[in-house]
């Protein structure tokens, strides 16, 4: 069973508006800029005008470079990656999610086996490797939000005290999951 490989394909209403977000913070933090810099602003035009270029930049030409070329790196990479297993261990469940080793978010897969957990990082990342944890070592799953804002991450406490921060897609689905293998 796979959870969260499928590409969130975004709606024109939601580029446009990310793109004026992002072109508005654009030119506000280019008039900052000027503002600490030389103590001068440009003309409101000229913020205006570089605020549009970085909308819609944002809205047509980067959103389809991503969608466009993304898509397949991005399915290839997640086809690389194979975790080592142990003798007479199968995965039955896996998907793209990111562990947070430190302030480093490190993307890769999260299997979900007959015998632990496990977390193997994509080829891309500074830091590289598996991580396993045994269904029997933990003790708590709870549901976390990433930068305080996303409801897409999970909190797995082991009894060792170690606390593993994962982000997912459909994070209802691996809860469930995760609490059929969890052994208390």
């Amino acid at each position: 069973m796979e959870i969260g490989h499928q590409i969130t394909k975004l709606s024109w209403k939601y580029r446009i508006v990310l793109g004026f977000f992002i072109g508005f913070l654009f030119a506000g933090g280019l008039s900052l800029i000027d503002y600490l810099l030389d103590g001068a602003f440009q003309s409101f035009n000229s913020y205006l005008f570089q605020g549009l270029f970085m909308a819609v930049f944002i809205t047509i030409g980067f959103s389809y470079s991503i969608q466009k070329f993304g898509t397949k790196h991005a399915s290839k990479l997640a086809k690389s990656i194979i975790p080592t297993l142990t003798e007479n261990e199968s995965i039955e469940v896996e998907g793209s999610a990111n562990l947070f080793r430190g302030i480093e978010g490190v993307g890769g897969k999260l299997f979900l086996t007959n015998k632990k957990i496990i977390f193997k990082s994509h080829k891309l990342n500074i830091q590289k490797g598996q991580t396993t944890i045994f269904y029997k070592d933990i003790t708590q799953i709870t549901k976390r939000k990433t930068a305080k804002l996303l409801n897409n991450g999970i909190r797995i406490t082991t009894n060792n005290k170690n606390e593993f921060d994962f982000v997912v897609n459909e994070r209802e689905k691996w809860i469930e999951a995760l609490n059929k293998k969890r052994t208390f």
